[in-house]
Protein backbone atom coordinates (compact mmCIF):
# COMPACT_ATOMS: atom_id res chain seq x y z
CA UNK A 1 0.00 0.00 0.00
CA UNK A 2 1.46 3.26 -0.61
CA UNK A 3 2.65 5.83 2.04
CA UNK A 4 0.89 8.98 -0.02
CA UNK A 5 -1.00 10.94 2.32
CA UNK A 6 -3.88 10.17 0.17
CA UNK A 7 -3.82 6.57 0.80
CA UNK A 8 -2.95 6.87 4.44
CA UNK A 9 -5.94 8.85 5.20
CA UNK A 10 -8.38 6.60 2.81
CA UNK A 11 -7.60 3.87 5.26
CA UNK A 12 -8.13 5.87 8.24
CA UNK A 13 -11.05 7.56 7.67
CA UNK A 14 -14.15 5.15 7.50
CA UNK A 15 -12.19 3.09 11.05
CA UNK A 16 -11.74 6.51 12.34
CA UNK A 17 -13.87 5.61 15.97
CA UNK A 18 -13.34 1.78 15.37
CA UNK A 19 -9.98 2.24 17.91
CA UNK A 20 -8.04 4.69 18.89
CA UNK A 21 -5.51 6.92 16.76
CA UNK A 22 -2.62 8.74 16.85
CA UNK A 23 -1.16 10.98 14.44
CA UNK A 24 2.67 11.07 14.26
CA UNK A 25 4.28 13.83 12.11
CA UNK A 26 7.96 14.39 11.45
CA UNK A 27 8.18 18.48 12.33
CA UNK A 28 11.88 19.14 11.93
CA UNK A 29 15.03 17.25 11.13
CA UNK A 30 18.89 17.76 11.22
CA UNK A 31 21.84 16.41 9.19
CA UNK A 32 20.63 13.26 7.08
CA UNK A 33 17.00 11.64 7.65
CA UNK A 34 15.06 9.24 5.64
CA UNK A 35 11.76 11.53 5.54
CA UNK A 36 11.73 15.22 5.99
CA UNK A 37 9.43 18.00 7.96
CA UNK A 38 5.74 16.96 6.95
CA UNK A 39 6.07 13.39 6.70
CA UNK A 40 2.91 12.13 8.59
CA UNK A 41 1.93 8.66 9.80
CA UNK A 42 -1.18 7.08 11.48
CA UNK A 43 -1.34 4.48 14.76
CA UNK A 44 -4.18 2.38 16.20
CA UNK A 45 -4.22 0.57 19.29
CA UNK A 46 -4.73 -2.80 16.91
CA UNK A 47 -1.37 -2.48 16.79
CA UNK A 48 -1.59 -1.01 13.07
CA UNK A 49 0.46 1.50 11.18
CA UNK A 50 0.17 3.62 8.30
CA UNK A 51 2.64 5.51 6.85
CA UNK A 52 6.20 5.98 7.10
CA UNK A 53 8.34 8.45 9.16
CA UNK A 54 11.66 7.08 8.93
CA UNK A 55 13.32 4.10 6.57
CA UNK A 56 11.39 1.74 9.38
CA UNK A 57 13.84 1.40 11.69
CA UNK A 58 12.59 3.84 14.11
CA UNK A 59 8.39 3.50 14.13
CA UNK A 60 8.48 0.28 16.23
CA UNK A 61 9.08 2.91 19.16
CA UNK A 62 7.43 5.52 18.10
CA UNK A 63 4.34 2.96 18.50
CA UNK A 64 5.12 2.39 22.00
CA UNK A 65 5.49 5.86 22.33
CA UNK A 66 2.27 6.28 20.30
CA UNK A 67 0.86 4.30 22.94
CA UNK A 68 1.67 6.73 25.89
CA UNK A 69 -0.64 9.32 23.74
CA UNK A 70 -3.62 7.09 23.86
CA UNK A 71 -3.88 6.85 26.96
CA UNK A 72 -2.62 10.66 28.22
CA UNK A 73 -4.42 11.87 25.31
CA UNK A 74 -2.07 14.90 25.78
CA UNK A 75 0.82 15.36 22.46
CA UNK A 76 4.51 14.46 22.90
CA UNK A 77 7.18 15.52 21.15
CA UNK A 78 10.08 13.20 20.67
CA UNK A 79 13.72 13.22 19.43
CA UNK A 80 16.07 10.58 17.83
CA UNK A 81 19.69 11.33 17.28
CA UNK A 82 21.28 9.09 14.97
CA UNK A 83 24.90 10.32 15.90
CA UNK A 84 24.41 10.19 19.90
CA UNK A 85 25.81 6.74 21.18
CA UNK A 86 23.82 6.81 23.91
CA UNK A 87 20.50 7.71 21.95
CA UNK A 88 17.66 5.23 21.07
CA UNK A 89 18.04 6.13 17.16
CA UNK A 90 21.58 5.25 17.02
CA UNK A 91 20.78 1.71 19.02
CA UNK A 92 18.48 0.42 16.89
CA UNK A 93 21.34 1.18 14.08
CA UNK A 94 19.83 4.08 12.16
CA UNK A 95 22.52 4.52 9.50
CA UNK A 96 21.44 8.32 8.10
CA UNK A 97 23.25 9.84 11.29
CA UNK A 98 21.14 12.77 11.61
CA UNK A 99 18.32 13.79 14.30
CA UNK A 100 14.70 13.40 13.79
CA UNK A 101 11.74 15.33 15.62
CA UNK A 102 8.62 13.87 15.97
CA UNK A 103 5.00 14.95 17.26
CA UNK A 104 2.29 12.61 17.98
CA UNK A 105 -1.09 13.58 18.65
CA UNK A 106 -4.27 11.78 19.69
CA UNK A 107 -7.11 11.49 17.15
CA UNK A 108 -10.28 11.45 18.22
CA UNK A 109 -13.79 12.86 17.62
CA UNK A 110 -13.23 15.17 20.74
CA UNK A 111 -10.35 16.93 19.02
CA UNK A 112 -12.43 17.14 15.69
CA UNK A 113 -9.98 14.51 14.38
CA UNK A 114 -6.88 17.46 13.99
CA UNK A 115 -9.25 18.41 11.61
CA UNK A 116 -7.63 15.28 8.75
CA UNK A 117 -11.45 14.51 7.97
CA UNK A 118 -11.07 18.31 5.65
CA UNK A 119 -7.94 17.06 4.22
CA UNK A 120 -9.06 13.56 3.70
CA UNK A 121 -12.05 15.01 1.26
CA UNK A 122 -10.11 17.77 -0.26
CA UNK A 123 -7.78 15.14 -1.21
CA UNK A 124 -10.53 12.87 -2.88
CA UNK A 125 -11.70 16.63 -4.59
CA UNK A 126 -7.83 17.04 -6.12
CA UNK A 127 -8.05 20.69 -3.88
CA UNK A 128 -5.06 21.73 -1.78
CA UNK A 129 -4.48 23.06 1.27
CA UNK A 130 -2.08 24.02 3.49
CA UNK A 131 -2.20 21.48 7.08
CA UNK A 132 -1.24 23.61 10.01
CA UNK A 133 -0.20 21.32 13.44
CA UNK A 134 0.80 23.18 17.09
CA UNK A 135 3.83 22.15 18.15
CA UNK A 136 4.19 22.55 21.72
CA UNK A 137 5.40 21.07 25.37
CA UNK A 138 2.83 21.44 27.26
CA UNK A 139 0.65 18.64 25.27
CA UNK A 140 -1.29 20.97 23.23
CA UNK A 141 -3.65 19.26 20.81
CA UNK A 142 -4.43 21.17 17.53
CA UNK A 143 -4.62 20.96 13.78
CA UNK A 144 -6.12 23.17 11.21
CA UNK A 145 -6.51 22.74 7.60
CA UNK A 146 -6.63 25.72 5.11
CA UNK A 147 -8.03 24.62 1.73
CA UNK A 148 -6.32 26.59 -1.57
CA UNK A 149 -3.29 26.46 -3.27
CA UNK A 150 0.42 26.87 -1.45
CA UNK A 151 2.28 28.95 -3.44
CA UNK A 152 6.00 28.18 -1.36
CA UNK A 153 8.78 26.90 -3.53
CA UNK A 154 12.20 25.25 -2.48
CA UNK A 155 15.24 26.19 -3.59
CA UNK A 156 14.77 24.95 -7.25
CA UNK A 157 11.96 27.32 -7.70
CA UNK A 158 9.62 24.15 -7.86
CA UNK A 159 6.32 24.37 -5.19
CA UNK A 160 7.23 22.61 -2.03
CA UNK A 161 5.70 20.00 -0.44
CA UNK A 162 7.78 19.86 2.32
CA UNK A 163 6.67 21.20 6.32
CA UNK A 164 7.90 24.76 7.42
CA UNK A 165 7.94 25.75 11.28
CA UNK A 166 6.29 29.64 11.24
CA UNK A 167 5.64 31.28 14.87
CA UNK A 168 2.36 32.90 14.80
CA UNK A 169 1.67 36.63 16.47
CA UNK A 170 1.55 35.18 20.15
CA UNK A 171 4.85 33.39 19.75
CA UNK A 172 3.15 29.90 19.31
CA UNK A 173 4.83 27.50 17.15
CA UNK A 174 3.23 25.65 14.11
CA UNK A 175 4.12 23.44 11.54
CA UNK A 176 2.27 24.43 7.87
CA UNK A 177 2.83 21.38 5.66
CA UNK A 178 1.42 21.96 1.95
CA UNK A 179 -1.40 19.65 1.24
CA UNK A 180 -1.46 18.45 -2.26
CA UNK A 181 -3.58 15.38 -4.29
CA UNK A 182 -1.33 12.89 -5.68
CA UNK A 183 -0.41 12.98 -9.67
CA UNK A 184 -3.58 12.62 -12.20
CA UNK A 185 -2.13 9.94 -14.73
CA UNK A 186 -3.99 9.40 -17.74
CA UNK A 187 -3.08 5.94 -19.70
CA UNK A 188 -4.42 5.76 -23.33
CA UNK A 189 -4.68 1.35 -23.84
CA UNK A 190 -5.30 -1.07 -21.69
CA UNK A 191 -3.36 -4.14 -23.10
CA UNK A 192 -1.03 -6.71 -21.68
CA UNK A 193 1.85 -4.38 -21.26
CA UNK A 194 -0.60 -1.46 -19.40
CA UNK A 195 -1.47 -3.73 -16.50
CA UNK A 196 2.51 -3.92 -15.17
CA UNK A 197 2.25 0.42 -15.44
CA UNK A 198 -1.14 1.05 -14.20
CA UNK A 199 -0.49 -1.16 -10.97
CA UNK A 200 3.23 0.28 -10.53
CA UNK A 201 1.24 3.75 -10.93
CA UNK A 202 -0.97 3.15 -7.90
CA UNK A 203 2.05 1.43 -5.78
CA UNK A 204 3.39 5.05 -5.92
CA UNK A 205 -0.01 5.95 -4.77
CA UNK A 206 -1.15 8.23 -8.16
CA UNK A 207 -4.25 8.29 -9.23
CA UNK A 208 -4.70 6.63 -12.95
CA UNK A 209 -7.73 6.94 -15.14
CA UNK A 210 -7.35 4.32 -17.95
CA UNK A 211 -8.92 4.99 -21.21
CA UNK A 212 -9.66 2.26 -24.13
CA UNK A 213 -13.16 2.34 -25.95
CA UNK A 214 -12.23 -1.73 -27.62
CA UNK A 215 -14.33 -4.21 -25.41
CA UNK A 216 -11.67 -6.63 -24.84
CA UNK A 217 -9.23 -4.16 -23.73
CA UNK A 218 -9.03 -2.66 -19.95
CA UNK A 219 -10.97 -4.86 -17.91
CA UNK A 220 -11.18 -4.45 -14.40
CA UNK A 221 -9.86 -7.50 -13.30
CA UNK A 222 -6.74 -6.81 -14.73
CA UNK A 223 -6.39 -3.06 -13.49
CA UNK A 224 -7.71 -2.89 -9.69
CA UNK A 225 -5.38 0.30 -9.12
CA UNK A 226 -7.11 2.44 -11.89
CA UNK A 227 -9.17 4.69 -10.41
CA UNK A 228 -11.41 4.41 -13.66
CA UNK A 229 -11.93 2.59 -16.74
CA UNK A 230 -13.33 5.07 -19.51
CA UNK A 231 -14.53 3.39 -22.33
CA UNK A 232 -14.80 6.62 -24.57
CA UNK A 233 -13.02 7.27 -27.78
CA UNK A 234 -9.68 9.44 -26.81
CA UNK A 235 -11.02 12.01 -28.71
CA UNK A 236 -13.82 12.86 -26.23
CA UNK A 237 -11.76 12.55 -23.05
CA UNK A 238 -12.05 16.62 -23.07
CA UNK A 239 -15.92 15.70 -21.91
CA UNK A 240 -14.65 13.67 -18.65
CA UNK A 241 -14.60 15.35 -15.04
CA UNK A 242 -10.95 14.50 -14.09
CA UNK A 243 -9.86 15.36 -17.61
CA UNK A 244 -8.48 19.15 -17.00
CA UNK A 245 -7.08 17.71 -13.67
CA UNK A 246 -4.48 15.29 -15.48
CA UNK A 247 -0.79 15.80 -14.62
CA UNK A 248 0.44 13.19 -17.34
CA UNK A 249 -0.29 10.83 -19.84
CA UNK A 250 1.08 7.73 -21.29
CA UNK A 251 -0.29 6.50 -24.86
CA UNK A 252 -0.38 3.26 -25.36
CA UNK A 253 -2.72 1.60 -27.27
CA UNK A 254 -0.86 0.40 -30.17
CA UNK A 255 -3.46 1.72 -32.98
CA UNK A 256 -2.51 4.99 -34.84
CA UNK A 257 -6.05 6.00 -34.78
CA UNK A 258 -6.75 5.65 -31.10
CA UNK A 259 -2.86 7.31 -30.60
CA UNK A 260 -3.53 10.34 -32.79
CA UNK A 261 -7.10 10.82 -31.09
CA UNK A 262 -5.34 11.11 -27.54
CA UNK A 263 -2.88 13.35 -28.70
CA UNK A 264 -5.29 15.57 -30.21
CA UNK A 265 -7.42 15.72 -27.34
CA UNK A 266 -4.22 16.51 -25.09
CA UNK A 267 -3.14 19.41 -27.53
CA UNK A 268 -5.70 21.70 -25.28
CA UNK A 269 -4.80 20.09 -21.92
CA UNK A 270 -2.47 20.47 -19.25
CA UNK A 271 -0.22 17.73 -18.58
CA UNK A 272 3.30 18.28 -17.46
CA UNK A 273 4.24 15.24 -19.57
CA UNK A 274 2.92 13.36 -22.08
CA UNK A 275 4.82 9.96 -23.20
CA UNK A 276 4.05 7.64 -26.72
CA UNK A 277 5.07 4.66 -27.10
CA UNK A 278 7.03 3.27 -30.10
CA UNK A 279 9.88 4.44 -32.38
CA UNK A 280 10.33 7.39 -34.04
CA UNK A 281 8.45 6.24 -37.17
CA UNK A 282 5.68 5.87 -35.79
CA UNK A 283 5.55 8.80 -33.57
CA UNK A 284 5.82 10.83 -36.92
CA UNK A 285 2.77 8.95 -38.36
CA UNK A 286 0.63 9.43 -35.28
CA UNK A 287 1.25 13.12 -35.28
CA UNK A 288 0.43 12.98 -38.75
CA UNK A 289 -2.52 11.79 -38.36
CA UNK A 290 -3.28 13.99 -35.33
CA UNK A 291 -3.04 16.41 -37.82
CA UNK A 292 -0.66 18.31 -35.09
CA UNK A 293 2.96 19.10 -35.05
CA UNK A 294 5.50 18.37 -31.71
CA UNK A 295 4.86 22.34 -31.03
CA UNK A 296 1.45 22.19 -30.90
CA UNK A 297 1.66 20.00 -27.89
CA UNK A 298 2.06 21.99 -24.74
CA UNK A 299 4.90 19.84 -23.39
CA UNK A 300 7.49 17.83 -25.08
CA UNK A 301 6.67 14.84 -26.45
CA UNK A 302 8.85 11.93 -25.00
CA UNK A 303 8.91 9.35 -27.66
CA UNK A 304 10.14 6.95 -27.70
CA UNK A 305 8.73 6.71 -23.68
CA UNK A 306 11.03 6.27 -21.04
CA UNK A 307 14.27 6.28 -19.74
CA UNK A 308 17.18 3.92 -21.14
CA UNK A 309 17.02 1.33 -18.87
CA UNK A 310 17.94 -1.11 -21.56
CA UNK A 311 14.36 -2.98 -20.88
CA UNK A 312 13.06 -5.04 -22.61
CA UNK A 313 9.70 -6.55 -20.88
CA UNK A 314 6.24 -4.90 -20.29
CA UNK A 315 7.34 -4.48 -16.33
CA UNK A 316 10.87 -2.87 -17.42
CA UNK A 317 9.07 -0.39 -20.07
CA UNK A 318 6.83 0.13 -17.71
CA UNK A 319 9.58 0.88 -15.14
CA UNK A 320 11.22 3.30 -17.42
CA UNK A 321 8.18 5.26 -18.31
CA UNK A 322 7.11 5.84 -14.80
CA UNK A 323 11.11 6.95 -14.11
CA UNK A 324 10.98 9.49 -16.71
CA UNK A 325 7.35 10.77 -15.31
CA UNK A 326 7.99 10.75 -12.02
CA UNK A 327 11.44 12.77 -12.74
CA UNK A 328 9.26 15.76 -14.84
CA UNK A 329 6.59 16.03 -12.28
CA UNK A 330 9.37 16.32 -9.32
CA UNK A 331 11.30 18.74 -11.68
CA UNK A 332 14.27 16.51 -11.29
CA UNK A 333 17.09 15.78 -13.68
CA UNK A 334 16.72 12.37 -13.33
CA UNK A 335 20.73 11.55 -12.98
CA UNK A 336 22.08 8.79 -10.91
CA UNK A 337 22.48 9.78 -7.55
CA UNK A 338 25.95 8.06 -7.17
CA UNK A 339 27.46 10.43 -10.31
CA UNK A 340 30.63 11.87 -8.87
CA UNK A 341 29.85 15.34 -10.19
CA UNK A 342 26.35 15.12 -8.13
CA UNK A 343 28.76 14.42 -4.93
CA UNK A 344 29.66 18.08 -5.01
CA UNK A 345 26.62 19.42 -4.42
CA UNK A 346 23.84 18.45 -1.84
CA UNK A 347 21.93 15.36 -2.90
CA UNK A 348 18.75 13.16 -1.93
CA UNK A 349 18.16 10.10 -1.22
CA UNK A 350 15.11 8.31 -0.22
CA UNK A 351 14.32 11.63 0.39
CA UNK A 352 17.39 12.42 2.83
CA UNK A 353 19.67 15.16 2.34
CA UNK A 354 23.52 14.60 2.47
CA UNK A 355 25.59 17.68 3.78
Amino acid sequence: MSTHLSRILEQWYEARDDCRWVLGTVYATEGSSYRKAGAMMLFNDLGQQYGLLSGGCLESDIHRQARRVMESGRSVTLCYDGSDEDDIAFQLGIGCGGTVHILLQPLDRANDYLALPGVYHALRERTSGVYRQRIGDRGEVEGLFLAGPDQKTDAGGRLSQRGHLHEDGEGRLWLETPVKPPPLLLVVGGGVDARPLVAMAGELGWDVLLCDPRPANARRDYFPAARAILRCRPGRLAGEELFPHIDAAVIMSHNLALDADALAALADARPAYIALLGPLRRRDQVLELAGLSESDLPVPLASPAGLDLGAELPEGVALSILAECHSVLAGSGGERLSDPLRRRRPIAIGGAEEP
